[in-house]
């Protein structure tokens, strides 16, 4: 999957994020609930392209963020 398209889709679901009142905290700690351990700094870096993304960390980042796996990755063909 190309990192650009990720990084759109998390830029844009940041106001989903906002709109379903979760904080980047609150994200971290769903997260967790699908064993994937990111803090703060870590989300930051992968919206702005600065970390490099793993796949389980996608697809859990996919669940949180309402974005679809499958839009995510038909996006990128």
């Amino acid at each position: 999957i190309v990192f650009h398209q990720l990084q759109h889709k998390l830029q844009l679901n940041t106001k989903n994020r906002t709109k379903k009142g979760l904080s980047k905290s609150e994200v971290c700690k769903q997260l967790q609930l699908h064993a994937v351990y990111l803090d703060i700094t870590e989300l930051n870096r992968i919206k702005t392209g600065r970390m490099i993304v793993k796949n389980f960390e996608l697809i859990a980042l996919c669940k949180v963020l309402d974005i679809s796996y499958d839009d995510l990755k038909n996006t990128t063909e």
